[in-house]
């Protein structure tokens, strides 16, 4: 006897019970017994696109609930790295910690598209520039996503991409960050709560993908900090931070507020 579980979009994980050829199975969970209150998306499409850098990458392109073929939708934009993969996962609708659910925005009328990102080192900001542009371009062709209304979405290191992303391009409507990082410099010396550690190993061995210490690669270090373009920014953004962070320290959201209203004071 072998067990093994199902799901997709729009329904929820469930059990399975089979012979060894997994044939004649039978469902032994009855999970979300209120998932039919909801309003749930019409479907998923694949979006394959091709990155500034020549990358050969995908994104899933949620549709809304009740999608008419032909008519354009609002969209939301979120990431994390690679998260095409979860174009099958079910979400049931829910407020989570980060703010972030598909079905929430699905089930209200709006596309989501989740495309992508693979990093350049040295330049993991711009690296979100030159893979989220153009998966967007390219999830546009579907003629789902309406190009005048479209937002991002993003939190911690998803929370960075979309406070640099909106430094580099006016395009978008609005953006919501969660737990940004802001100065890549700043923060490479700071705590990192959870552990009691310092962040260093963020930035030169893990996500960060930084050659070196910012002393020893100042340059790569600005040009990928939000805060030292923050004077291009046109895209008004949310954000969302606190003192009990254990990953990323207030300071980095407060600081690029600061620095903004400066810039933007009459």
């Amino acid at each position: 006897m072998l067990s093994f579980s199902r799901e997709n979009f729009q329904v929820p994980t469930e059990m399975f019970l089979a012979d060894m050829n997994l044939k004649n199975a039978v469902q032994v969970t009855k999970n979300a017994p209120d998932k039919d209150k909801y309003v749930w998306s019409s479907g998923v499409r694949l979006v394959d696109y091709t990155s500034d850098k020549g990358a050969k990458l995908q994104g899933a392109l949620f549709l809304p609930a009740n999608y008419e073929e032909g008519k354009k939708y609002p969209t939301i934009i979120y990431y994390y790295e690679k998260l095409s993969q979860t174009l099958h996962n079910y979400a049931g609708p829910n407020f989570s910690g980060t703010g972030w659910n598909p079905a929430i925005y699905t089930s209200n009328g709006y596309a989501v598209f989740i495309p992508d990102i693979v990093y350049t080192l040295d330049d993991p900001g711009m690296s979100a520039v030159w893979c989220v542009l153009p998966a967007v371009d390219e999830a546009i062709k579907t003629g789902v996503i309406d190009e005048n209304r479209m937002g991002l979405h993003g939190h911690s290191w998803g929370g960075y991409q979309t406070s640099f992303l909106i430094t580099q391009t006016p395009r978008f409507k609005a953006a919501a960050a969660g737990a940004p990082l802001t100065n890549m410099i700043s923060m490479y010396d700071l705590i990192y709560w959870n552990t009691g550690s310092g962040n260093m190993s963020i930035f030169e061995a893990s996500q960060g993908r930084f050659r070196g210490a910012p002393w020893e690669n100042w340059e790569s270090y600005e040009r990928n900090s939000p805060i030292y373009h923050v004077k291009n920014v046109e895209t008004p953004l949310l954000m969302l931070h606190n003192d009990k962070d254990g990953a990323v320290d207030f300071t980095q959201a407060s600081s690029i507020i600061m620095l903004y209203a400066v810039y933007k004071s009459p």
